[in-house]
């Protein structure tokens, strides 16, 4: 069994250490982190020593670490804050872990702010896709803090706020915290997206206003395919199939036929921690989706031009919820290709605007594994009556 003991240092080139972390030191022959971490550590550590670098990929630092039943490393801050005491307690259970933090770089920069921080939703970039980020200016939180890495800068950050429209922030960026040459900045989007940064660097978003959030948009606000407004779902059959599709208990919806994209949009708006994949046949879908989506702030949507059936699906999150926008007449080929994918308990909305439609739906989900559960008949205004089918897979 391995006996860890991990210091969380900052970045000062000479940094003050408790005792408790000067006698680990003394008392030890095997040490890990950071190139970063080596260069910063490297005159308080004994001659000799072996050192051992963190870098990708980790089954390589671990099998490296098999060796060595004692071994101290050093990471950033809090390593137990999105920190590499996180990877040893999931990779290693068993082993024993001496834990000696100091200040997180976040906690670092409130301090600095005297901003009060038992509020702030914190996201990390560091090497992570932006989608946390999404859902937290979705969600409109009030502070978020973020943790970035050399792509996701604070620059790029600031121009993906921009792109969707949430402007609505003061960003704090602190750079090399902790250091001789630690740098602080009070910026708003515009101007941060123009500007280059020091890394390692974090930043504190400060919310200036709260932004609309729509529920139900009306189809009017949308960009449509060619003007036609009978191409959307309207408002009132969008939140409906929703709440079909119960998109709360789920993780990855797919949307199918998206069109103008009102169903992606609406259910991003609403259930912000959905991963959304959105299929069109017509190439204009490309189009109206980036402009509905910038218009109404949902960043993260995942858009596929083409033929379903076609389509590249092994590099996409599988969906535990599916809605069928449109299906070209190939309802049963389509319902086939989804139920390859679609776990225990996964969910497909339908909505049938002909008896035909309905009865192709239907006999397609049966003979593919899943039941029909609930049908909804809904006629709104003028226009035809549209049934809302869902189905489980069973």
């Amino acid at each position: 069994m391995n006996n860890f003991t991990i210091i969380g240092i900052d970045d000062k080139d000479h940094p003050e250490l408790p005792e408790q972390a000067r006698a680990a030191i003394a008392t030890h022959h095997v040490f890990s982190g950071g190139k970063r971490h080596h260069e910063i550590m490297r005159d308080n550590l004994p001659e000799p020593h072996l050192w051992i670098d963190i870098t990708v990929p980790l089954d390589d630092v671990f099998r490296q670490y098999e060796n060595h039943p004692d071994i101290v490393v050093f990471a950033s801050g809090d390593p137990l804050f999105f920190g590499f005491a996180n990877t040893v307690l999931k990779r290693l259970p068993d082993a024993k872990i001496t834990l000696i933090p100091t200040f997180n770089s976040l906690q670092t920069l409130a301090h600095r702010l005297l901003l009060p921080y038992h509020d702030m939703h914190v996201v990390s970039l560091t090497g992570r896709p932006w989608h946390e980020f999404d859902r937290a200016l979705i969600e409109g939180q009030e502070k978020i803090g973020v943790l970035t890495d050399r792509e996701h800068t604070p620059a790029t950050i600031a121009e993906r706020m921009l792109r969707y429209g949430y402007d609505n922030y003061i960003i704090y960026v602190g750079e090399a915290l902790g250091s001789d040459t630690e740098t602080i900045r009070v910026l708003v989007p515009d101007d941060a997206k123009a500007l280059t940064f020091r890394h390692p660097n974090c930043l504190i978003l400060y919310r200036t206003y709260e932004r609309q959030r729509h529920f139900g948009i009306p189809e009017s606000d949308f960009e449509l395919l060619d003007g036609r407004v009978n191409m959307i779902t309207k408002a009132p059959i969008r939140l409906l199939t929703l709440a079909q599709l119960d998109l709360r208990r789920y993780q990855t919806l797919w949307d199918i036929g998206f069109c103008t994209g009102s169903v992606s949009i609406e259910a991003k708006l609403q259930f912000p921690h959905l991963h959304v994949v959105a299929f069109e046949q017509r190439p204009e879908g490309e189009r109206l989706m980036e402009v509905n989506a910038t218009r109404f702030g949902t960043p993260g949507i995942i858009t596929r031009i083409g033929d379903f059936l076609q389509a590249e699906l092994d590099d996409l999150p599988a969906p535990d919820a599916v809605f069928i926008g449109g299906h070209g007449g190939r309802l049963d080929a389509i319902v086939q290709r989804i139920s390859t994918r679609l776990p225990h308990r996964g969910v497909i909305v339908f909505n049938s605007v002909t008896p035909e439609s309905c009865e192709l739906f239907a006999n397609a989900v049966t003979r593919h594994g899943l039941n029909v559960v609930d049908s909804q008949h809904v006629a709104i205004n003028g226009f035809n009556p549209i049934l809302i089918m869902k189905a489980l897979k069973i």
